[in-house]
């Protein structure tokens, strides 16, 4: 067994959570007696509605608005959508507006003003709840990203949508470019305003903190080092590394990924007293985007983090998809994104027959390659080594991907990937003939990889400028600090220090995201004092938030390796 840490958690206080249904409404209850009470029950797309409303009604209220009921009917509300939709399966555009957008006007007004001619307590409930009425005792019920896709899974339909049979990818989507957005953008509007939260994360086991408690523990967050709570999921090219590095069922098949850095999807654990309550990531992100990310990251980015790390796992597995991201003009045009997803695989481990795919060989002729992946939809059959590049991969080997270029990891490689945030738009282009864990091919982007693959990024270019691009930029005291990437048109920095005894860094402002990827332990600790020595272990991604300053990196007596990324100033 590793040491790696499944569940890390934040410590926040001695106090514990106000848990169950029972508590948490006696202790709601006590907060709403007066004349005229108020309740808006503000609820993220996801969170059981069949499991909440019949606790809330508990409370006898004589007025009981349920949002789900003043939106558009389901189809008009899919109609509204569908610029952002589109008819892809997998990618659609992203939205910047509001839930205002998919209400009935006429339903609000007579809400509202049932509202007025209430005489009792009034309870709002659902998904724009807070835009109904201002004034009031607000709880917000979160819910995780990753929970929410394992309840579509298990059959949850999207927000007001009866798809409960829906292809996943789909549900996903409507999820990803709509549902989140406006989401999120009601939450920003309500962090200081929420009087309770409430964790619904487990079935029928609330836990609710008090809007002070939550604010101080993401302020605590914002100035200390951290780690996500990762999670793991199998697929058809997935692996048995992370079985043993990170203490999974060795009874699974395999587990093919990991996302343990993406602040977009994973969460935080808060501990109160001997509890823990589960946010979404994105709750810090949005709250405390200044020091968390830094100033120059909020101009440049806004309340979105820009850097994920994730794991993939083709040890004693199959080669990932053949694929290629867009460029930023054309995740601008198609996607409605600001920026791409630029990347690099650093090689955590690898047997000796490990490759990575990267770039296409000198003198392929677009025309060939392409017909040839059109003509292997039909056949099953496509040669990639006669187009792509197939490089030896061995351990700590770094390969940079800037937008455009075709690559994929082959079999038998552990890859931490680097990347930008936008993780969903990757376009495959060869499956290697096989199909998902669904039955069904997985979806293959032709099309769209066509218009951005760069034929220029030939085997003598991609082996000068994308393999193992490390330059030494100090060699003393036992600390060995390496620039690995990424490539110039990447805006994300990669460090590699090799320490003996400790290493001393300032953040410059910016926040990084880590990986231990040699060693056993390391302990951060911050010169100064103000934040208590954090501990991680190997493999294991942590954050350093920009408000941090300066930060040092002790070892546990044995030399180790730390890859750092931030982005470049």
């Amino acid at each position: 067994m590793s040491n790696y840490d499944r569940f890390p958690h934040i410590t926040v206080s001695d106090e514990e959570p106000v848990r169950g249904y029972e508590a948490i409404l006696s202790t709601l209850a006590d907060q709403l007696k007066g004349e005229r009470p108020v309740l808006i029950a503000e609820t993220y797309p996801g969170v059981k509605d069949g499991e909440i409303i019949p606790q809330l009604m508990k409370l006898n209220p004589s007025c009981f608005i349920n949002m789900l009921e003043l939106y558009a009917d389901e189809a008009e509300m899919t109609r509204r959508m569908e610029p952002w939709l589109t008819d892809d399966r997998v990618f659609g555009r992203m939205y910047y507006g509001g839930a205002e957008a998919f209400l009935d006007e006429d339903q609000v007004t007579a809400a509202k003003a049932r509202i007025r001619e209430a005489d009792g307590l009034v309870i709002i409930y659902g998904v724009g709840a807070s835009l109904l009425l201002e004034e009031g005792l607000i709880v917000y019920f979160d819910l995780a990203r990753w929970e929410i896709q394992l309840r579509y899974r298990a059959g949850m339909g999207n927000y007001n949508c009866s798809n409960y049979d829906e292809d996943i990818l789909r549900k996903y989507k409507r999820g990803y470019f709509v549902e989140w957005r406006f989401a999120d953008r009601i939450k920003m509007g309500l962090f200081d305003k929420i009087d309770y939260l409430i964790d619904t994360n487990a079935q029928n086991d609330p836990k609710m903190i008090t809007g002070e408690a939550f604010r101080d523990a993401l302020c605590k967050a914002a100035h200390r080092p951290f780690r996500l709570v990762p999670y793991f999921d199998p697929g058809v090219w997935g692996g048995q590394w992370m079985k043993e590095k990170c203490n999974l069922d060795p009874d699974k098949p395999n587990y093919a990924w990991s996302f343990d850095g993406v602040p977009e999807e994973n969460s935080l654990l808060l501990r109160f007293g001997s509890t823990d309550v589960e946010i979404p990531t994105m709750d810090l992100t949005l709250y405390q985007p200044r020091p968390f990310l830094g100033e120059k990251n909020y101009a440049r980015f806004g309340a979105e983090f820009p850097i994920r790390f994730d794991f993939l796992d083709t040890i004693d597995g199959q080669n990932l998809s053949l694929q290629v991201h867009p460029l930023t003009d054309y995740i601008r045009r198609s996607f409605g994104m600001s920026y791409t997803q630029d990347e690099s695989y650093y090689i955590l481990d690898a047997k000796e027959d490990a490759c990575v795919y990267l770039g296409v060989k000198t003198g392929t002729k677009p025309q060939d390659m392409i017909g040839a992946l059109k003509e292997a939809q039909e056949t099953g059959s496509f040669d990639a080594e006669q187009f792509v590049n197939k490089i030896p991969a061995k351990k700590h080997d770094h390969f940079l991907i800037p937008a455009g270029t075709i690559h994929c990891s082959g079999r038998n490689a552990m890859v931490l990937e680097i990347s930008a945030t936008p993780y969903i738009f990757t376009f495959k282009l060869w499956d290697w003939g096989r199909l998902g864990l669904d039955g069904k091919p997985r979806p293959i982007n032709i099309e769209h990889g066509s218009k951005v693959i760069q034929w220029n990024r030939t085997t003598d270019w991609v082996m000068d400028h994308l393999v193992d691009r490390f330059e030494t930029v100090r060699d003393a005291d036992g600390v060995k600090e390496e620039h690995t990437g990424l490539h110039e048109l990447e805006f994300i920095e990669t460090r590699r220090y090799t320490v003996r005894d400790a290493v001393e860094f300032d953040l410059n402002g910016t926040v990084s995201m880590c990986n231990l990827v040699d060693g056993t332990a390391a302990m951060i600790v911050s010169p100064e004092g103000s934040f208590e020595p954090f501990e991680v272990h190997y493999a294991e991604t942590f954050i350093l938030p920009a408000s941090l300053g300066r930060v040092r990196i002790e070892t546990a007596g044995e030399e180790i390796k730390v890859l750092r990324a931030y982005v470049r100033g």
